[in-house]
């Protein structure tokens, strides 16, 4: 059957949206296919051929050579077999092609739904794959429309979509305008290829800076993570092995003009460049800036941080409705607990009263208690003899005096056994919600107990930070 004027339709279709040749001419014979079995009895077997050069497509209908024929559509007798083709046997398999098939219009109409059909498959395919290595890609598109509170750019071959949650807070766009974005992500659809943007990812910040400082884009310059509140504050750590690089300045600038660009393209958002330190207790007091840190106790078996600061740096190191600390707490993984020197002190010092209550408890006892994480008469009566005779150096028949006499303390009324909570010493505590680390080895952070009303352990890890303080 003739079938050039199809055949040149579709060529010229997938030359037009980049589809190989042969792709079009497997969906020209599967197409034929299908409706030569839909014609001719889905039992039988089938195969279309597209002649190229004559502009046909040669349907073949194979049928087994037997002796009688029971079935026409799958059989065929010998001396029938052998007018075709002498040299068959019995139990051969032989392909007839069918010289006029005799589709008609609506014949034709089916094979021409599934032919586009299949190049839109072929060409959702390509679509995909061509989106999907260029995840983690800055794009740029124009905006056409809008779904929902969503922008839909169009990218040239396709559109990609910017959801209203991956924008900016008090970003407004209008058909026409030229979109920057991060392409965060290309997942395959019932109607084909989503392509998913982001202005609000820490990772749109990190392309933006490899745009703008030229040290980064060749390596120079590493950014190591990055941690943002969309439209409000970002913090980024960079870090290089060039001693004679200053990667801090590098990134801002002459003048500041390199961040000057990204602050603008992200809508006045402030940016905060921090140098990478490996020690984390380090890296966490640049995360914290501009507030000055006392100290910083680190524990490692629950990825925890507590930072001391003096009253008056406080709000500085906790930051406008938290912020300072929570962006720290993604730059460096950790939580982070803020703790005032001051309520620190006091909340020591109404420890050492509450257990100066016990009559065979010195204050300068006390004090090595506290400092052992022994915060009450509550946390005395629950330790072991022995732990406390390690802590003071005294025999176990003593320190089990000590416990004893505690436990005896929580049924006296005129007894406090437990410091007021009102004495509360955690100013502010921020977890890492998402990790800012770039790298693999980082981007896993130990999540932890998310209830932060109770700060028991926090005030246990200051062990060695209330050995430090003059209590009056």
């Amino acid at each position: 059957m003739n079938f050039s004027d199809l055949a040149r339709v579709i060529e010229q279709l997938g030359k037009d949206r980049g589809i190989k040749k042969e792709v079009v001419i497997h969906a020209i014979e599967q197409a034929f296919l299908v409706t030569a079995r839909k014609k001719f009895g889905i039992q039988g077997e089938y195969e279309a051929r597209y002649n190229e050069k004559d502009g046909e497509v040669e349907i073949f209908q194979y049928k087994n050579v037997v002796e009688s024929v029971r079935d026409k559509i799958v059989e065929i007798d010998l001396a029938s077999a052998r007018n075709l083709d002498e040299d068959c046997e019995l139990g051969d398999q032989l392909g007839i092609k069918i010289e006029n098939p005799g589709f008609t219009r609506i014949d034709i109409q089916t094979a021409k739904q599934i032919i586009f059909q299949k190049v839109r498959d072929a060409e959702r395919d390509i679509l995909f794959s061509e989106f999907k290595h260029r995840e983690g890609d800055l794009v740029t598109g124009i905006a056409r429309r809008f779904e929902k509170g969503n922008v839909i750019l169009d990218l040239g071959k396709s559109d990609a979509v910017l959801p209203k949650k991956e924008i900016i807070f008090g970003e407004s766009f209008k058909p026409g305008d030229r979109i920057q974005a991060y392409l965060s992500d290309v997942v395959m659809t019932n109607r084909g290829p989503e392509i998913r943007l982001s202005r609000t990812s820490p990772m749109f910040l990190v392309k933006l800076f490899e745009i703008e400082v030229p040290e980064i884009a060749d390596g120079t310059i590493e950014v190591k993570a990055a941690a943002r509140e969309p439209g409000h504050r970002a913090k980024i750590a960079v870090a290089t092995a060039d001693r004679d690089i200053d990667p801090v300045g590098a990134c801002v600038g002459m003048k500041g003009s390199r961040v000057q660009n990204i602050v603008n393209e992200l809508q006045g958002e402030k940016i905060d460049i921090v140098r990478w330190n490996g020690d984390v207790e380090n890296f966490a007091r640049a995360a914290l800036a501009p507030a000055e840190i006392q100290s910083i106790t680190q524990n490692s078996e629950d990825h925890t941080l507590d930072v001391i600061v003096e009253e008056d740096q406080l709000s500085l190191a906790i930051g406008r409705r938290g912020q300072n600390v929570r962006l720290a707490a993604m730059l460096t993984g950790w939580k982070i607990n803020i703790i005032s020197k001051a309520k620190l002190q006091e909340r020591v010092k109404l420890a050492v009263e509450n257990l100066v209550q016990l009559s065979n408890l010195s204050e300068a006892v006390a004090q090595v208690l506290v400092h052992k994480g022994i915060m009450s008469i509550v946390d005395l009566a629950r330790s072991s003899a022995d732990e406390v005779a390690r802590y003071l150096g005294k025999s176990s028949a003593d320190a089990q005096t000590m416990v004893n006499e505690a436990k005896a303390a929580l049924s006296n009324p005129e007894i406090k056994s437990q410091v007021e909570e009102e004495a509360e010493i955690v100013s502010a505590s921020a977890l890492p919600n998402q990790s800012g680390f770039k790298t693999s080895e980082k981007a896993e952070v130990a999540k932890k107990d998310n209830d932060l009303s109770k700060f028991s352990e926090a005030e246990r890890r200051l062990r060695e930070e209330l050995a430090a303080f003059k209590l009056k």
